[in-house]
C-alpha cells in the first residue's frame, strides 16, 4: 500500500492506539501531513485513522476480530496491511501477536497496559490549559523510536535466522554453536536443540538452554548446586571454569567455549535417555554438590532408586558399542519395561 502525503486522526484526548498508528505512518512516509480534529472533511484527501468509521477505524459494528479473539484497533488494521513491507511476513504476525494486540486490547477493553499508560500520560491533566495537540506531539516520537526499535530488532533477527539455521545443521549433542551473540530463539524453535554456547558480550562465554515450544520451561536446566553460587564457589563445586549460573538456571557464562560445552556433555539429565532418536552411555553421575563421579559402579543399577533420584552425565554411545542402560532406555522408549516414576530433583 502507497502511503498519502495527508493523513487525519482523531482530535482531543488520545491514546497509545492513534499515537502509534501516526509513529507507524511517519516511518513509512516521514513527510506526511497529520492532521487532528473531529470530524473528516468531505474532500479530505489522504489516510483517515481510528476516526471516520474507514477501513482503519475499529469504532463501528461489525468490529474486526483475530481469530484468537483480541479485536483490531487502528493500530492492529494499519500493521496488518503495512507491517509485512517492514519486517516480512513471519516477524510482522509476531511483532503483532506480541506487541500490537496488548495495546489494541487495551484500546479497545481498557485491558491494563503499561505502555499505554506511559503513553497517555503525555495527555494535558484535568486541570491543565496544555493544548492536547502540542502534547499529541510530544507523544509521538517517544512511540516512534520505540517502534523502530521493535522493527529493528524484527529485522536482526531475519538476519540472524540464516546464521542460527547453519549452527543448527552442525549441532553435536543437542549442542549450537553460534560465532556470534545473536537472537537464537526463532531459528531454534521446535528443533531438537538442548542448549545453545555464544561469545559473551560481558567477556568469556555464554550458554543458554533452550526452551520446549510446548512447555515454555528450559528441555534441561543446569543443575541445582550451581543456582545463585559466588563465583569462587560455583568454580569449586562444577570443577569447570564458569563465573555464573542464573538462579532460575537457565543460563551459565564461562571462561572459554570448551568449558561451555564441556559443561553442556555433563549436565544432561537421566531423563534424557527417553529421547527416541538418542543412544546414550552413562559416564558420569551429577552428585547434589554438582560435582561428577565416575559412573562405573553403577552401570548396572539404572533403576535404582539413586539414579532415580540424580542426575547423570550422558554421551552418545560409540558406534558399535552399545551399554546397557542405553539398551535399557530403548526398551523403554518401545514399552517393554516400565519408566521410573519418581521424577529429578531439577
Amino acid at each position: 500500500m502507497k502511503i498519502p502525503a495527508k493523513g487525519f486522526t482523531h482530535g482531543g484526548k488520545f491514546h497509545a492506539d492513534d499515537v502509534f498508528s501516526t509513529a507507524l505512518l511517519q516511518i513509512l512516509r516521514p513527510d506526511i501531513q497529520i492532521t487532528r480534529g473531529f470530524t473528516v472533511p468531505d474532500d479530505f484527501d489522504g489516510i483517515v485513522y481510528d476516526v471516520g468509521g474507514g477501513m482503519f477505524d475499529h469504532h463501528s459494528e461489525p468490529r474486526e476480530t483475530r481469530p484468537n479473539g483480541v479485536p483490531y484497533a487502528a493500530f492492529g488494521l494499519l500493521w496488518r496491511v503495512l507491517g509485512a513491507q517492514l519486517v516480512g511476513e513471519h516477524q510482522a504476525r509476531l511483532l503483532d501477536e506480541n506487541f500490537i494486540q496488548p495495546l489494541d486490547l487495551n484500546d479497545n477493553t481498557g485491558e491494563q497496559n503499561s505502555l499505554a499508560d506511559a503513553i497517555g500520560s503525555f495527555n494535558p491533566l484535568w486541570d491543565s490549559k496544555d493544548d492536547p495537540d502540542a502534547c499529541f506531539w510530544r507523544a509521538v516520537p517517544v512511540a516512534r523510536q520505540i517502534l523502530e526499535n521493535e522493527i529493528a530488532a524484527a529485522n536482526a533477527v531475519n538476519r540472524a535466522d540464516d546464521t542460527v539455521r547453519q549452527a543448527y545443521a552442525n549441532m553435536r549433542d543437542g549442542i549450537v554453536v553460534l560465532p556470534a551473540y545473536m537472537p537464537w530463539k526463532n531459528g531454534l524453535y521446535k528443533t531438537d536443540a538442548i542448549f545453545v554456547v555464544y561469545p559473551s558480550q560481558r567477556g568469556g562465554y555464554s550458554a543458554q538452554c533452550v526452551n520446549d515450544h510446548r512447555t515454555k520451561r528450559s528441555k534441561q536446566p543446569f543443575p541445582v548446586a550451581w543456582a545463585g553460587k559466588p563465583e569462587e564457589q560455583l568454580r569449586k563445586i562444577s570443577g569447570l571454569g564458569l563465573r555464573f549460573c542464573h538462579p532460575s538456571r537457565f543460563l551459565i557464562t564461562a571462561d572459554d567455549k570448551a568449558a561451555c560445552y564441556h559443561e553442556h556433555k555433563l549436565c544432561v539429565d537421566r531423563d534424557a535417555v527417553r529421547l527416541p532418536a538418542l543412544k546414550l552411555e552413562i559416564v558420569g553421575i551429577l552428585g547434589e554438590d554438582g560435582k561428577t563421579k565416575p559412573a562405573e559402579n553403577y552401570q548396572r543399577h539404572y533403576r535404582s532408586r539413586y539414579y532415580q533420584r540424580h542426575p547423570v552425565a550422558v554421551q552418545a554411545a560409540q558406534t558399535g558399542r552399545e551399554s546397557g542402560v542405553a539398551k535399557g532406555a530403548d526398551r523403554m522408549k518401545h514399552g517393554e519395561i516400565d519408566r521410573p516414576q519418581e521424577r529429578l530433583p531439577i
